[in-house]
């Protein structure tokens, strides 16, 4: 059956010409050898659009039906890190059809998908999910509460650092939905480790910790650096002191030093990163180091950049983050105990 070929402009008018002449339509396809469904698709078209112009095409024929586009963003989010070469053999696989990665990532695109590099953020486990979620629900009222904490931490740096980034699919909303992150876990590589503290109006300082810290080595944090600047702080005997469960804060000395020295601890859900404002002091330390000119080449210069920059934080900064606590909190509920963009 050969194919029907379409009709020029002029052959158009042409139809319209005699059917406005008053022939019939069998009469104009005798007249003009064109078939029946022809000449009535064309006087049709000018009744109800007053043009003789062919209707424009918006393209070839998409080659995925709806149901097969529904499979394939099943597809993707079985695996958000999976590659697009990766993806389109999965999904030809699944339906015994064979797709391009140009017409996967076309389609993909046209969902509101990208490949995006993945936001790095501590794995979460259930059972702290929910203590999250609950340390938050009984703090979610705090105000001025927030404004008597001294926040700590540990931190290494490095001379050089991987900044390998790792791709998933996902949507713009979707950045920090619990299956496009990247977990993160702890680095064996070496670097200068460093102890630091703050309060909402003060910066505290900044130590290198040598060697593995147990229980003996932070005692010897706390009273050697953390005590002398909890005395400097007006009225200290309102502030709690936080520090995260690292299984040396919690060790049964560290926390009858604490009692003797009359240091209320606050309560820490764990893998909770993203409720301690300090970590964003590290990321502010971190960028400045790497600005800095010229670049540290040994642990010993990098020590000094690090102690340099971090007394030069701006006391803004410090009260800024005290103040996003409520906020934080308030992700945590919205992420139901997940991950939150902190």
């Amino acid at each position: 059956m050969s194919q029907r070929r379409e009709l020029t402009e002029f052959e158009r008018g042409e139809i319209i010409g005699l059917w406005k002449g008053g022939h019939s339509e069998r009469n104009i396809g005798e007249i003009l050898g064109h078939p029946k469904s022809t000449i009535h698709d064309t006087i049709t078209r000018y009744k109800n659009s007053g043009q003789i112009t062919a209707s424009s095409r918006l393209g070839r024929p998409l080659k995925l039906t709806e149901r097969n586009v529904r499979q394939l963003v099943r597809t993707l989010k079985e695996v958000r890190q999976q590659s697009l070469e990766e993806m389109t053999k999965k999904f030809s696989e699944s339906l015994s059809i064979s797709v391009s990665s140009n017409t996967i990532k076309r389609t993909l695109h046209s969902e509101g998908f990208f490949g995006r590099a993945g936001k790095r953020k501590p794995f979460v486990s259930e059972a702290n999910r929910k203590k999250r979620l609950e340390w938050c629900r009984e703090r979610r009222d705090w105000d001025d509460e927030w404004n008597f904490i001294i926040w700590s931490d540990e931190s290494r740096f490095m001379i050089f650092q991987n900044d390998a980034h790792h791709w998933v699919w996902r949507k713009p909303h979707e950045k920090y939905d619990v299956d496009c992150l990247i977990p993160t876990v702890k680095s064996g590589n070496q670097g200068v480790m460093v102890w630091g503290c703050f309060a909402k109006d003060k910066i505290g300082p900044l130590i290198q910790v040598s060697g593995s810290i147990n229980a003996s080595v932070y005692m010897g944090i706390l009273e050697n650096t953390f005590l002398p600047f909890y005395n400097s702080l007006e009225n200290n005997s309102q502030y709690i002191f936080q520090d995260d469960n690292a299984p040396v804060h919690r060790a049964r000395t560290v926390k009858q030093w604490k009692e003797d020295n009359s240091i209320i601890d606050f309560p820490w859900p764990a893998q909770s990163p993203d409720l301690n404002p300090i970590e964003y002091l590290w990321d502010v330390l971190e960028r400045r180091v790497r600005e800095y000119k010229p670049h540290p080449k040994n642990i010993e210069e990098l020590m000094v950049i690090l102690e340099e920059e971090w007394n030069k934080i701006e006391p803004e900064i410090l009260t800024n983050l005290v103040e996003s606590l409520p906020r934080r909190v308030q992700a945590v509920l919205d992420s139901h105990g997940n991950p939150t963009r902190y």
